[in-house]
């Protein structure tokens, strides 16, 4: 996972609520358990619609409640594949906002309002450090769980943050070995 500190680009709106992850990536695409390849299919249902265009930028600006219904992680996955780095909306399912954080996605919690000032503006800046989203002129402060942001800043997966805790691990290990066996009474 690549570390993230800033993203600065064009703000795609998807200016619909609701949107679960069954429309993100239908399910006749998860056949396959690699997280790559999947941004081809990305709201393949909708790309059908005359008229659909969702241009591949960093920063998507979606509605209420994205990312709500099945806990599928192909829907993060075909996002970042397709390019998009960063969601900004309303509100985020809480199994799909905690599946983006786990691969670099950055989920942003901002207001309706600022989402909607932030299509308008059509591109911005998400600062993960300073926690802000900047956009025409503006500067919109976003909240974020302390462990959430010391994984994406340091593009820490799950296997990576388990590695920092070698030495605790290495040193746990030797203590139970010159512990012996655990015993059990009966």
């Amino acid at each position: 996972m690549q570390p993230f500190t800033t993203v600065t680009g064009i703000a795609v709106p998807l200016d619909r609520a609701d949107v679960d992850t069954d429309q993100i990536i239908p399910k006749q695409f998860l056949k396959r358990v690699e997280r790559t390849g999947f941004g081809e299919f990305l709201f393949f249902d909708w790309a059908k619609e005359p008229g659909w265009e969702l241009p591949a930028n960093p920063i998507l600006v979606a509605g209420e409640n994205f990312g709500c219904g099945s806990s599928r992680e192909h829907a993060p996955w075909g996002l970042q594949d397709y390019g998009f780095q960063a969601i900004v909306a309303p509100s985020f399912a809480d199994i799909f906002y905690s599946n983006c954080t786990k691969i670099g996605l950055l989920p942003v919690v901002l207001s309706a309002e600022d989402c909607h000032s932030l299509a308008r503006a059509g591109e911005g800046e998400i600062d993960l450090e300073a926690q802000e989203v900047r956009f025409a002129g503006e500067q919109v402060a976003f909240a974020i769980d302390h462990e959430i942001r010391h994984r994406l800043l340091g593009g820490l997966d799950d296997i990576a943050l388990t590695l920092q805790l070698s030495d605790a691990i290495a040193g746990y290990e030797r203590e139970r070995e010159r512990s012996g066996p655990l015993t059990t009474a009966l």
